[in-house]
């Protein structure tokens, strides 16, 4: 880490290496000393004069742990210095900070310069008051139909992608970023996306995705690597929210921030929960992951007397497709939603591969609407939804009995549930569609079925938005 990146000390220990008992992996293990508090950063100077950063993560009364940045492999345990800084670690803010490339830990790494901050904040975040967070409800559009139309996200809203190994998270993750905006005159809108220990071929392909399409310029990307310590991974999402809110709550921004991928993250922490000897949990999870996932998908909301807001899409993928795993199980209590990518959508070449009926966006009628997206949204979606619904169970039923048995009525749900994954779910990787394209895609699929099948749309809207009726005009 840089010394951009650690805020000045405002107070110093020096210890001698005498106090210093061991190391385990990227964990310095040294007496304890008095004031020493828990998340202080340390420097850690090693016998050839390297300074290396850590943090302090368990202080008992007689060894105090701490987590150095950059593993402890060339610590000399007789003759390398640990210095307290009496401070947590910080981040420099700036509004220049847009446009720029930096690595987990917040230094640069696009070849431009340092960043001049404006301020220096706490990756840790500081609670919100309960009674100061605002209903979300102001609606963001991803230019994704499966998304926007079926599974809408609000402004301050904790909504995660839940995937599996080798569907297209990353790219979907990349399409939202181009694409996402707010609406309203005068909002301002940006991006903070954070890379979670991706190998570097998915690194390349974020940072040159953004820089091609133009979208870097209102986006701040964090990328740790696959190669870089474990320990850096477990600041990263911290970092990136900390960015998040400087740019919401002092800039009054609208901020998406996007994080891939979480389960690496979990990873992380069950690596350095090993490390220090602790009880596991769950598949060897240790017992506070729910506990330390809920300090990161918490930071996002909307304060009343604050015109910004935060918004997260953490993306995890599923180890062996399971949505009971630990991470998306816990994820899940957490956040207000999911959305879940399906194989065999992705074996029949739809992308993005979204399951509209395992997804759900629990504060999507807050965000839709006159007003917000359009009238007919609500009634359009629910009845998308019942009607897929209908044409998946006809699916299974022609499986067993064969769909020459099926009726006309049923034979038309089976073509609608085809043409809905075609039409409506699938769309190009650089295809941005409005909420208004996706509705009347939504109208001309639904003109399909029986007008009188029509039962959860109103007459009023079925005569102005229904093709039947438009052409007549």
């Amino acid at each position: 880490m840089s010394s951009s990146t650690v805020k000045a000390p405002l107070t110093l220990l020096v210890r001698e290496n005498r106090k210093i008992r061991g190391a385990r992996g990227s964990l310095l293990l040294m007496e304890t000393i008095p004031g020493v508090k828990y998340g202080e950063i340390v420097e850690v100077e090693t016998s050839s004069g390297e300074v290396r950063y850590g943090q302090v993560i368990d202080v008992s009364r007689e060894v105090t742990v701490i987590q150095v940045f950059g593993g402890v492999s060339e610590v000399d345990l007789r003759r390398s210095k640990v210095r307290f800084k009496g401070e947590t670690l910080k981040l420099p803010v700036s509004l220049d900070m847009l446009g720029r490339i930096f690595d987990g830990l917040g230094r640069p790494i696009d070849g431009g310069p340092p960043i001049v901050p404006d301020d220096y904040m706490d990756i840790n975040g500081a609670p919100i008051n309960p009674a100061s967070r605002m209903p979300p409800s102001e609606f963001i559009e991803t230019g994704i139909s499966a998304i926007d139309l079926l599974n809408s996200i609000v402004r301050g809203q904790k909504l995660p992608i839940f995937s599996g190994s080798g569907l297209p998270h990353n790219r979907i993750a990349a399409q939202i970023v181009r694409q996402a905006s707010v609406k309203g005159k005068g909002e301002k809108f940006a991006v903070v996306f954070a890379a979670i220990g991706v190998p570097f071929d998915d690194a390349r392909f974020f940072i040159e995705n953004f820089r091609r399409a133009g979208a870097l310029e209102r986006t701040v990307v964090f990328i740790n690597s696959a190669a870089d310590p474990v320990v850096e991974r477990i600041a990263v999402p911290r970092v990136a929210l900390t960015t998040a809110e400087y740019l919401a709550w002092k800039h009054d921004m609208h901020v998406l921030v996007i994080l891939t991928d979480m389960r690496n993250y979990c990873e992380g922490l069950r690596e350095l929960s090993a490390a220090r000897e602790e009880v596991p949990g769950r598949h060897g999870y240790p017992g506070y992951m729910y506990t330390d996932l809920a300090t990161i998908y918490e930071r996002a909301g909307r304060i009343w007397g604050k015109k910004g807001s935060v918004t997260q899409m953490p993306v995890l993928t599923m180890p062996n497709d399971d949505i009971t795993h630990p991470i998306p199980d816990l994820t899940g209590y957490i956040t207000e939603g999911q959305l879940v990518l399906s194989r065999d959508l992705h074996r029949k070449g739809i992308y993005p591969p979204l399951d509209v009926l395992l997804s759900l966006s629990r504060l999507m009628k807050e965000g839709i609407g006159p007003g917000k997206t359009r009238e007919d949204h609500r009634q359009v979606f629910m009845q998308l939804y019942a009607a897929y619904a209908e044409g998946q169970r006809l699916r299974e039923l022609a499986l067993i009995i064969g769909a020459e048995a099926l009726s006309e009525k049923d034979k038309k749900y089976l073509a609608f549930a085809d043409e809905f994954e075609r039409k409506l779910i699938n769309q190009g990787e650089y295809e941005r569609r409005t909420i208004e394209e996706s509705l009347d895609i939504a109208w001309d699929l639904l003109s399909m079925l029986p007008e009188e099948e029509l039962k959860l749309i109103s007459d009023e809207f079925i005569r102005k938005y229904h093709p039947k009726y438009r052409e007549r005009e």
